[in-house]
């Protein structure tokens, strides 16, 4: 998807993301989810809950929240009204309330209170969708898939991994397409912690970032790493 590449272009890209691939192979060989979960019902809910807002402000909010629906069969139970005090605290409380009252309803319903293991599935669930599909499969379960969120989207755009993608479905295409598919689980983790800490939305630490030899986006009259 996105812009039709020359051969030379095509291969720059493959260098680009070999470069990529190695780099955070030893830079970052442990990339992992900075949402605190115990269990499958709590990583479904955590992401939920994470769109639009922090993983800090998700992580300081869930523990009163488990603590009083510790399985999906206990939120199953409660009303929109019940989950809201609980997560009053996050972006967009009262949607993400009744979206997770429902999730949790279908959760018990019609998949016996188990986490689902494929996208499609999880898609399914009220309030998950692409993204937190992708997330809990690869997180759960090594599924090769690239969830792309706005870290993804900005980072990968400014690396020139993607070309031309003007959606996160575009965006995540170009991605499956261009990382090894083992690596995917682990990748979608190194761009959005590297988006994070590194490559941040305003003031991009280009002086200090690893892979700047290799970005399109780098300053290329200072010195780099």
């Amino acid at each position: 998807m996105g812009l039709v590449s020359t051969d030379n272009d095509t291969m720059r890209r493959a260098e680009r993301y070999k470069a990529i691939v190695d780099y955070f192979s030893v830079a970052m060989p442990v990339a992992e989810s900075e949402l605190n979960f115990r269990t499958p019902y709590e990583l479904v809910v955590a992401v939920m809950l994470s769109a639009q807002c922090t993983d800090k402000r998700v992580n300081l909010t869930t523990p009163t929240l488990f603590e009083r629906f510790p399985t999906a069969e206990a939120m199953a139970e409660a009303s929109a009204e019940e989950i809201y005090p609980y997560i009053r605290s996050i972006s967009y409380p009262n949607n993400k309330a009744r979206n997770l009252a429902r999730m949790a309803r279908m959760l018990v319903s019609e998949f016996g209170g188990v986490v689902p293991d494929t996208v499609e599935q999880l898609e399914r669930l009220p309030g998950v969708g692409r993204k937190t599909a992708n997330v809990v499969a690869a997180v759960l379960f090594g599924r090769e898939v690239m969830p792309v969120d706005t870290h993804v989207f900005r980072v990968s755009r400014r690396i020139g991994l993607t070309v031309g993608a003007k959606t996160p479905l575009q965006a995540e295409a170009q991605l499956e397409e261009g990382f090894p598919k083992h690596l995917l689980p682990i990748a979608h983790h190194w761009l959005i912690l590297h988006g994070r800490y590194v490559c941040t939305a305003r003031k991009p630490k280009c002086g200090e970032c690893g892979i700047a030899p290799w970005c399109k986006s780098a300053p290329k009259d200072k010195p780099q790493q």
